[in-house]
C-alpha cells in the first residue's frame, strides 16, 4: 500500500470507531437520571462502595478509626449552560470508555499488515490485553483515586469560616480527568509487552532503570494530578510504580 492508501485505511479507522462511539452515546443520552445519580454522584453519598468496604474492614478489624466519618457534598452550578453541556460532555466520555475494545480492535487490524507472522500473535494478545487493562484503571480510578481525592479536597477546610461550595464544573472535571487518565496509565504493562515482542526493550532494561523509572513516574503523577496536592499526587503515584513493577514481569528478556 501507497502511503495516500494507508492514510485512507486510516480514516476508516476512525469513521468506525466514531459511529461505534455514536452508537453507545444514542443509548447513554437519555438515560440521564440513571447516569448521573447512580453513576457519576454514587461518590458523594456515604452508601457508595468503596465507604461501606471501609467501615466493613472496620467492623472486621476491630479498628473504629477506619470506619469513614459522615460524609456529604453539595455541588452548585453557576453557568446558565454547564448543566446541558455537562450532560453531553458526561455522555461522549462514557460513550468513549464502552467503545475503547472496538476502537483497540480496529487499530489492530490497521498495524497487523505491518507485522511479521511471528510479531502478530504476541502483539494481538498485548491488544487484547489492552482492553481490559483499561477497563481495569477506569475502575480503579472510580471506585479508589477520585472518592478518596474527593473526600479529602472536599472536606479539607483552611478556617471554619470558610465553607466549601464545590462547583458542577469542578466535579466533573475531576472526575472525567481522573478515570480517563488512569484508564491510560494502566496501558503501560500492554506497552511494556508490545514493545518487548518487538525486540525494543527487556525485562532486564526495565529493572536496570527502575530508579530512573521512579523519579519519571513522579514527574507523571504530578503532571497528570488535577488539583497539584499531595495526596491526590501519592494517590495517583502509588498505581503507577505498581504498574511498572507489573510490566517488569510480562516482559521478555533478549535472547
Amino acid at each position: 500500500m501507497t502511503f495516500w492508501d494507508h492514510l485512507d485505511e486510516l480514516r476508516r479507522v476512525l469513521f468506525r470507531s466514531a459511529v461505534s462511539v455514536f452508537v453507545f452515546l444514542v443509548v447513554i443520552f437519555p438515560n440521564k437520571k440513571f447516569v448521573f445519580d447512580k453513576i457519576i454522584f454514587a461518590p458523594v453519598n456515604d452508601d457508595f462502595i468503596l465507604y461501606k468496604w471501609f467501615e466493613s474492614l472496620s467492623g472486621l478489624l476491630g479498628i473504629p478509626a477506619m470506619k469513614p466519618a459522615p460524609f456529604s457534598i453539595e455541588l452548585i452550578n453557576i453557568e446558565l449552560s454547564a448543566q446541558f453541556f455537562t450532560h453531553v460532555s458526561v455522555s461522549l466520555t462514557l460513550a468513549f470508555i464502552l467503545s475503547i475494545p472496538f476502537i483497540l480492535y480496529q487499530f489492530w487490524g490497521f498495524v497487523k499488515p505491518g507485522l511479521y507472522d511471528k510479531e502478530k500473535r504476541s502483539v494481538q494478545q498485548a491488544f487484547g490485553f489492552a482492553s481490559i487493562l483499561f477497563f481495569a484503571g477506569v475502575l480503579v480510578g472510580y471506585i479508589f483515586v477520585f472518592p478518596l481525592t474527593l473526600r479529602f479536597l472536599g472536606t479539607y477546610q483552611v478556617s471554619d469560616w470558610v465553607a466549601n461550595q464545590i462547583s458542577l464544573h469542578s466535579y466533573i472535571s475531576m472526575f472525567t480527568w481522573l478515570i480517563l487518565i488512569m484508564g491510560v496509565v494502566f496501558e503501560m504493562p500492554a506497552l511494556a509487552a508490545i514493545l518487548s515482542r518487538l525486540g525494543i526493550i527487556s525485562k532486564s532494561m526495565l529493572k536496570k532503570y527502575r530508579k530512573h523509572a521512579f523519579t519519571i513516574l513522579i514527574i507523571v503523577a504530578a503532571i497528570i494530578t488535577p488539583s497539584g496536592d499531595a495526596f491526590t499526587l501519592f494517590i495517583v503515584g502509588t498505581p503507577l510504580y505498581m504498574l511498572y513493577e507489573f510490566s517488569i514481569l510480562i516482559c521478555r528478556d533478549f535472547d
